[in-house]
């Protein structure tokens, strides 16, 4: 049987192995235990339901509204740099376009002018060469002037080493007139 042993102001209840109770099961106390434990367990169900949660949901909630601004601002910064992006690619088009246009004009400028260029070194060129001809033309004609005089010349040199006498100088020039004119009289 149990033995209650009091020493000091403690009492213990032995078990029939002779070992004590653990003092929070003990029997005496258990129900008031159990009934402590209920009136703390409310009070900081209370506590907690009246003062703590509203505080966290109210972090929550707050944070909550963090996210959804910041998200909606970097949606906003992600549409203001979409459009921000198709501007410059539509600037880019029209720098191209700008750019062809101008190298277009540029060459055609620069045809142009090689052209009248090309059209007056011709001209030039042609006046040249028609003095050039004519210059050619005059000599021709002041040299062919003077192959009958050079060819008279000629000839009284070759008839007075061959023959020892100077040959008559009308003989000479009808010779050379029949020769130039292609026919064959010989005197």
């Amino acid at each position: 049987m149990a033995e209650s042993h009091a020493t000091g102001t403690t009492t213990h209840t032995e078990v029939p192995h002779g070992k004590p109770e653990f003092p929070p099961f003990n029997k005496d106390t258990f129900a008031s235990q159990l009934v402590s434990f209920a009136i703390a367990f409310a009070l900081l169900y209370v506590i907690v339901s009246r003062f703590a949660l509203p505080r966290v949901g109210g972090v929550i909630k707050t944070r909550e509204g963090t996210i959804e601004k910041d998200l909606a601002e970097a949606q906003a910064f992600r549409d203001e740099s979409d459009l921000a992006l198709k501007a410059y690619e539509t600037e880019l088009a029209a720098a191209r376009t700008r750019a062809q246009a101008i190298g277009s004009e540029t060459r055609d400028t620069l045809a142009a002018q090689s052209d009248a260029e090309r059209k007056a070194v011709e001209l030039s060129l042609s006046a040249k060469l028609a003095e050039a001809e004519k210059t050619i033309s005059d000599m021709r004609t002041k040299a062919m002037g003077n192959v009958k005089a050079i060819a008279a010349d000629a000839t009284s040199a070759i008839v007075q080493q061959l023959s020892g006498t100077a040959p008559d100088a009308q003989l000479i020039d009808r010779a050379i007139d029949a020769s130039l004119k292609g026919g064959r009289d010989a005197a």
